[in-house]
């Protein structure tokens, strides 16, 4: 499984990055921008990306729009619903407007709450059927 991390901060992305590292490889970018390109760019390789975590709040292109614009593609390249990649919104607001936007207009698969718990993460992540490798 190829996973994408999408965050602005540093240490988040670092942490991130450890916390999925035994799901598969982890590629990460810094806003929203680089997101569509990393997302074009594994569709073009034929190595598409299965799971993105997606901060919300972040410089040049946030992750609402990136959503909506990686959405956008998948329907230009005929991807099914049910075949879209799982995009898993993270933020450390928890705010209801954020969240409704990230489901009803964005299509967000799901929505995380920072600081994220390993637990919690492991547990959303099997919900989405993704399992650590041994």
């Amino acid at each position: 499984m190829r996973i994408l991390v999408v965050e602005d901060d540093f240490a988040s992305r670092r942490m991130m990055q450890r916390l999925l590292a035994s799901y598969g490889p982890v590629d990460v970018v810094v806003d929203g921008g680089e997101a569509v390109e990393a997302f074009k760019m594994g569709w073009d390789e034929e190595r598409p990306y299965e799971l993105v975590f997606m901060d919300i709040m972040m410089p040049r292109m946030n992750g609402q729009e990136a959503l909506k614009r990686i959405r956008t593609l998948e329907k230009s390249m005929g991807v099914k619903s049910v075949d879209e990649v799982k995009i898993i919104m993270t933020t450390v607001m928890e705010d209801p407007k954020n969240v409704v936007e990230a489901f009803s207009e964005g299509g967000a698969t799901a929505y995380l709450v920072k600081p994220i718990e390993l637990s919690e993460l492991r547990a959303e992540l099997e919900k989405l059927g993704f399992h650590a490798n041994a």
